[in-house]
């Protein structure tokens, strides 16, 4: 049976998540061939052409250290311009990995199996590279940990009723979350890296990353109470992050920006942003690394499907920002938002609709959400948009404040430019050597989901990983029971559960 024929939905039985017939050591050689074959010159090239890009970036700051915020394009009127549109473009970006780990785990969606891992790793990449502007934006970058409320003989504290503090103490704990949950993930993962290393130095190192894991009923039970936690404390910050990002600007008395619809606009827009971002990188991976199997059109269809939904819920808070100004009388209100649609810059707001609005409509066709071609495109699109609709809301109620004397346009530096763009050059970098020397896709989890997994799988019963969690439950539950019986009791049912444990991970 072709690839093409085995993706095609079948009426009333939902498509598989893994083609090609493999079995759990196809699932194993495949990701793990990734890491332990010998580095490809194309992998190389990219790599160089990243880390080009990174040195651009690393020019642009130590211009910035050495001179100061002089050489970006803020002036008086513009205060905020590319830096902190770059800040929050970069802090979307990072929104879908711990929704696909989190929400979709909690949710028990299966599909997010072959995707969630790379989706973790570009959430952390993300955040760090949107660290870059809040970091050298204080001018002496050497006095950065002053963000923190750190007790110093000056007395000097951080002021805490500014929503940019409030940024500092999300953004750390959703990335030192985000990074906890996507380690615990990998931990299984690595031990199997570390049972196939052919050379010693990389067997003690990936058994130290890998924390002693030997796959027996207690590891798999830590570890999913672990996971489970963690996922718990991830979901709300999934929604507080770019909460508090919005409140930057919410709680000003800036025309454009002083309207309580921010914080659901913006974490749609997060996650918006964020799925296109995992599209347009699963799309490239999959086809470098022979993915197809393990990361399906399904896979993409369905987050084409939740791009289609945030890009809606998008254009509709674009709509109703229209409908408070003009429904809330103030004539500044007005006056910004008739301004951003037909003022100096609607070459940028028209660019936002186009790519943000209109573009994932087209997801509505099946043709389209699952053509590979086609959803590249528009999710590269849906990201320059997204770009552009930070920029549109920053720059555009700034350029023309209160008073028509200072009104200005705003032209970015050569050094703005440098700096964004080699963010870039940070991000691809760090996933490339992701993708070479870990798992992009987690092999236990995807395991789980196969029909292999599911011990009544022949006799009639679709649902392998529901059953497969029965399974486990009631395992655990006789383990326990045996617990109560004493030692003896106790290293039996272990025993017994390890070997049921064996032969349904494989």
């Amino acid at each position: 049976m072709t690839t093409a024929a085995l993706q095609e939905d079948t009426p009333g039985k939902r498509a598989p998540l893994v083609l090609g017939h493999r079995d759990f050591n196809a699932v194993t050689e495949t990701v793990a061939g990734i890491v332990e074959k010998k580095t490809t010159p194309s992998w190389l090239v990219l790599l160089g052409l990243a880390v080009s890009v990174l040195l651009i970036l690393l020019g642009s700051l130590g211009k910035l250290a050495a001179e100061g915020l002089g050489i970006w394009g803020l002036n008086n009127t513009v205060f905020w311009a590319w830096d902190i549109t770059g800040f929050v473009f970069w802090i979307g970006i990072g929104h879908a990995g711990t929704l696909i780990s989190a929400i979709l785990f909690l949710f028990r969606q299966k599909w997010r199996t072959s995707i969630n891992r790379a989706a973790e790793a570009m959430t952390i990449f993300a955040v760090m590279s949107a660290a870059i502007y809040p970091v050298f934006h204080v001018g002496r970058v050497w006095f950065a940990y002053w963000l923190f409320p750190i007790p110093n003989q000056m007395s000097m504290w951080p002021n805490f009723k500014s929503p940019l503090l409030w940024d500092v103490f999300a953004i750390s704990t959703y990335a030192t979350v985000s990074i906890l949950f996507w380690y615990v993930g990998l931990v299984p993962d690595l031990a199997t890296l570390r049972d196939r290393a052919k050379t010693k130095v990389r067997s003690i190192v990936l058994g130290i990353f890998s924390l002693g894991w030997r796959g027996s009923h207690r590891n798999w039970l830590n570890y999913e109470k672990t996971y489970l936690i963690l996922a718990g404390l991830s979901t709300p910050l999934v929604l507080s992050v770019h909460t508090i990002v919005s409140f930057d600007f919410a709680v000003s008395i800036m025309p454009g920006w002083h309207t309580t619809i921010f914080p659901p606009y913006f974490v749609a827009g997060a996650i918006f942003s964020g799925f296109a971002m995992v599209v347009s990188l699963m799309v490239l991976a999959r086809k470098a690394y022979g993915l197809e199997g393990l990361i399906t059109i399904k896979h993409l269809e369905n987050m084409n499907k939740i791009i289609l939904l945030t890009g809606t819920m998008v254009g509709y808070a674009y709509a109703i920002e229209y409908f408070i100004a003009w429904y809330g009388g103030n004539e500044y209100e007005r006056f910004a938002f008739i301004n951003r649609a037909f003022g100096p810059y609607k070459w940028a707001y028209w660019t936002m609709w186009s790519c943000n609005v209109f573009s994932p409509q087209l997801f509505w066709f099946k043709r389209i959400r699952t053509s590979i071609p086609a959803m590249f495109v528009i999710s590269i699109f849906v990201n320059i948009g997204m770009w552009f609709e930070r920029f549109v809301i920053i720059v555009t109620s700034l350029h023309r404040d209160y008073i028509p004397s200072s009104w200005t346009y705003f032209r970015p530096s050569l050094f703005d430019i440098s700096t964004f763009l080699g963010s870039f050059g940070l991000f691809f970098t760090l996933f490339l050597l992701f993708l070479r020397f870990l798992p992009a896709v987690a092999i236990s989890e995807v395991k789980g989901v196969m029909p292999q997994a599911d011990p009544h799988a022949g006799h009639g019963d679709d649902h392998g990983h529901d059953a497969h969690d029965d399974h486990h439950e009631e395992a655990s539950a006789k383990s326990d029971e045996s617990e109560d019986e004493g030692d003896e009791g106790e290293e039996a049912s272990e025993g017994d559960a390890e070997k049921d444990e064996e032969e349904s991970r494989g």
